[in-house]
């Protein structure tokens, strides 16, 4: 009876962990997935790219700038200003005009000019008439041929000036945006947003189920102990296979993302000769980092006192919680000499209180609570509105599955905990 109760749980826990592994391992695979779409997004959306570049500003303003020449009447207003213009040049030709015929003339045939046009030009009649000139001149700039030739030399200088602007950068950042346009099978910025956001929708739904999947397998096999609380000859058994699940959680929650930092500005629109400028989704600072990340930034500072934060984060939230699992196990396995080894002792029943695994759980959400009001701050410094801006941020900091994952971890591992003290104890009275 025994040995087939021993068989069915076995084989109930093992369906369990094979379930629970494909979880973590889709977990991982999905985590890292989001983590480079949401980089790739950052890349695409950096500010660098968008509203600190001269090409964006260029291309935005030359296209605002070309529309309006396309546009462009004459109003009345500035009609009467280009009649006051054309009248004050024409006065002043008229004026350069005879005060070269006046100059003193020691050829006869500049003599002779000088008296043909005093005695036949009038130069009051001359200036009176131009403001009739002015207006011919008007009239015929207005035609719809001569008007066209006009935008159309505007329209040439315009883009002249816009090929003189340019960003010393903006070959590379065009290769680099090609190249994530392609990696998504996409033509555009607009087609990337969508790609980007519909695939990001899936990613952060498929996670979070496998990842509270994970966490009810370890459920189910808590209830499991509640139902055989009263069978000590298979607590053994159970409890290497509860280690196998907590081993799971350890190693998912270590390497999955637990906190994301993004902050960036949703859009901002200046106005511009009756026109808008537009910014959208202003990527500022993007980072998401794992507990292992973080152990590999900091020891690849090169600088010893973040390599020495960097180990001791290592040893305490990663080396002592996997010692701790396996040490617990040698415990139950082991025969006495090994159950009673000091090191396995100390790992099994006294290195809780060494583990800063609960502790990393409680800085972590110290550390978002501080970074999301830190950038929310920051970011409302940012948000502008009146008659030339319109700015607004967001800030989507948050925490990630891996948190909850190893969140999971850390409760299921205190309750292993005390379920091992209770059976070491149950063990030593039956040998009294």
């Amino acid at each position: 009876m025994i040995k087939s109760e021993k068989f069915i749980l076995i084989v109930s826990i093992s369906i369990l962990l094979i379930i629970s592994g494909f979880c973590g391992y889709k977990v991982h695979t999905l985590s890292v997935q989001e983590k480079q779409v949401k980089t790739d997004y950052s890349i695409v959306n950096n500010i660098s790219f968008g509203l600190l570049s001269v090409s964006q500003w260029r291309d935005q303003v030359v296209s605002i700038v070309s529309d309006q020449i396309e546009k462009f009447e004459f109003t009345n207003s500035q009609e009467a200003d280009l009649q006051k213009e054309i009248e004050q040049i024409l006065n002043s030709l008229i004026s350069k005009a005879i005060g070269i015929i006046n100059k003193p003339q020691r050829s006869f045939g500049g003599k002779l000019k000088k008296f043909v046009f005093k005695t036949f030009v009038d130069t009051t009649d001359l200036r009176e008439q131009v403001p009739v000139f002015a207006k011919q001149i008007i009239e015929q700039i207005k035609k719809p041929a001569n008007k066209e030739k006009i935008k159309n030399i505007a329209q040439d200088k315009l883009q002249e000036l816009g090929q003189q602007t340019y960003d010393s950068s903006a070959h590379e950042i065009q290769s680099v945006t090609d190249s994530i346009f392609n990696k998504y099978h996409v033509q555009d910025s607009g087609s990337f947003e969508k790609a980007t956001t519909d695939l990001l929708t899936i990613l952060r739904r498929q996670t979070y189920n496998y990842a509270f999947s994970m966490i009810a397998s370890t459920i189910v096999i808590l209830i499991l102990w509640w139902v055989l609380r009263e069978k000590p000859e298979l607590h053994r058994t159970l409890y290497i296979f509860s280690v196998l699940s907590a081993l799971i959680l350890l190693l998912v929650g270590l390497t999955t993302t637990m906190i994301e930092l993004d902050a960036r500005i949703k859009f901002i629109d200046f106005r511009l000769i009756g026109a808008t400028i537009s910014f959208k989704n202003q990527v500022l600072f993007f980072q998401s980092k794992s507990i292992i990340d973080v152990v590999r930034v900091l020891i690849d500072t090169g600088k010893w006192d973040m390599i020495i934060v960097g180990i001791l984060i290592l040893c305490f939230s990663v080396f002592f919680p996997f010692a701790k699992l396996i040490s617990a196990c040698i415990h139950l396995l082991g025969n006495k000499k090994y159950a009673t080894n000091k090191f396995i002792s100390f790992f099994a029943f006294k290195s809780g209180k060494w583990s800063m695994a609960d502790v990393m759980v409680v800085a972590i959400m110290m550390t978002y609570i501080g970074f999301n009001g830190v950038v929310e701050s920051q970011l409302s410094d940012l948000n502008i509105h009146n008659d030339t801006i319109t700015s607004i941020t967001t800030n989507n900091t948050s925490l990630q599955p891996g948190y909850i994952v190893f969140v999971g971890f850390v409760v299921y591992g205190l309750i292993l905990s005390q379920i091992l003290k209770k059976i070491t104890n149950k063990r030593s009275a039956a040998h009294l």
